[in-house]
């Protein structure tokens, strides 16, 4: 039976980074890395490690479920199930390691990946972006402030911005994982008492073995601030395509729709009105992002563990790194699915663009006014000409022209031009080539 949806609605690639097999085999591998490092010491017998490797490869997660219902401990269900098939050279199996040397350096090989995962889904996506700001690089809309009309953008500055928010989650990213990429092998409070001086050379030789960097210090566990910086940069990425999707949702309102994701030709909106066209994508990356960020909470509070360590954050980390990971990924997914179907409907642009008659340039005539009677002079001038456009319901360029003070300094011509909005982008074209360039 299915209970969280993360195993079949909203399951991605991502599952097979934290599923109870893969979990299982990374302990294993992290477990042989150490008895291969002895072996290389001379501790223990070189036949130990092909003999465990062997034992790996009969590992079956039922069978460590069984021992762990029988000693309830799960890492030593592992390395129980490992000496079963280890032959005579089992028992050297977890010599001097905690289960925190083993678990937490595990948990870094899973983060590594599943963060590597992260990044591709985001690269994938700003490829998208970066040919819809090409694409609509010049397709003039009104830009909005406070849910109200400004001045005119263009749609290719909405997507060069989420394009280059995107890019910064990419460099948070890479720092978190850096961070993340850490192991620890040194026993049950940190000091490599179990290990006596050749603990450091044991470490070493682990985590150069696992591709990982040895943590400087450690006491029972990898300090959690490097996991709470991790889950706090999934948030981040996640409230970038939360605010991709709330734009998205807003601009297809019915009063607005300037754009739309795709509706399939079979597809249902509403169960009892036929003609509804929900943005329920986009809606659902706004409901999912929510628990990509409530996770960071439990993170950050998993930071002060007491003394060299308690057990109070194992158990919501079972919950909250499968659960922050596998969410993300699937709304990556998603995204990408959005982008590569959005429609734009030019009408409606054009509609919305011009629905104000022209206040939405009065900041340029403003400026174009201020070089003749000065800043002040000149908004106090055209603000009581725009006030007067939208109560009489006329076009600013109307009045403007029958403004006796604004005649004095400004030809029809000239007016006629200031009050054109689709003149009035500013550099956004510029901004646009230079980020293609990059």
């Amino acid at each position: 039976m299915v209970v969280s949806p993360l195993e079949d609605r909203y399951k991605t690639g991502m599952n097979a980074y934290f599923d109870e097999e893969n979990k299982i085999r990374r302990w294993a591998d992290v477990e042989i890395a150490l008895l291969k490092a002895h072996a290389k010491l001379g501790h223990v017998p070189k036949e130990a490690v092909p003999a465990a490797k062997k034992a790996r490869e009969m590992l079956k997660a039922s069978r460590v479920r069984q021992i762990e219902n029988e000693i309830h401990h799960d890492l030593m269900a592992v390395v129980k199930a490992l000496d079963e098939n280890s032959g005579e050279y089992g028992r050297y199996l977890h010599l001097g390691a905690t289960s925190y040397d083993i678990e937490d350096t595990a948990t870094a090989l899973a983060f590594r990946d599943a963060i590597t995962l992260i990044e591709t889904r985001v690269g994938l996506l700003r490829t998208q972006l970066r040919g819809l700001m090409k694409k609509y690089k010049s397709t003039v809309c009104i830009g909005r402030t406070h849910g109200q009309h400004a001045i005119p953008t263009t749609y290719g500055m909405k997507f060069a911005i989420y394009h280059e928010e995107l890019g910064r989650n990419l460099e948070r990213l890479a720092e978190a994982k850096r961070r993340i990429s850490v192991g620890k092998m040194s026993g049950a409070v940190g000091t490599f008492a179990s290990f006596e001086k050749q603990g450091f050379r044991i470490q070493e030789l682990v985590m150069e073995e696992l591709g990982l960097k040895p943590a400087s210090a450690t006491n029972q566990v990898v300090q959690r601030d490097r996991h709470a910086e991790v889950m706090f940069a999934l948030a981040l990425v996640a409230a970038a395509l939360e605010k991709m999707a709330k734009e998205f949702r807003n601009l297809q309102r019915t009063e607005i729709l300037e754009i739309c994701e795709g509706f399939s030709s079979k597809q249902v909106g509403s169960s009892t009105m036929p003609h509804k066209r929900n943005p329920h994508k986009s809606e659902r990356i706004c409901s999912l992002a929510r628990v990509v960020r409530a996770n960071v909470q439990i993170a950050l509070e998993n930071v002060p563990l007491e003394h060299e360590r308690d057990l109070t954050n194992s158990a919501n980390e079972r919950y909250i790194f499968p659960e922050s990971f596998i969410t993300l990924d699937y709304m990556l997914v998603e995204m990408g699915k959005i982008l590569a179907s959005l429609t734009l409907y030019d009408k409606n642009i054009k509609r919305n663009l011009e629905l104000t008659k022209g206040l939405v340039t009065a900041e340029r005539v403003m400026l174009a006014l201020a070089e003749k009677i000065g800043r002040q002079k000149a908004h106090e001038l055209v603000r009581k000409c725009s006030m007067k456009a939208f109560e009489e319901g006329k076009q600013l360029g109307e009045i403007l022209s029958h403004d006796a003070e604004v005649k004095k300094h400004l030809t029809g011509a000239q007016i006629k031009e200031l009050t054109n909005p689709y003149t009035y982008t500013g550099l956004a074209g510029e901004i646009i080539d230079r980020l293609l360039k990059i």
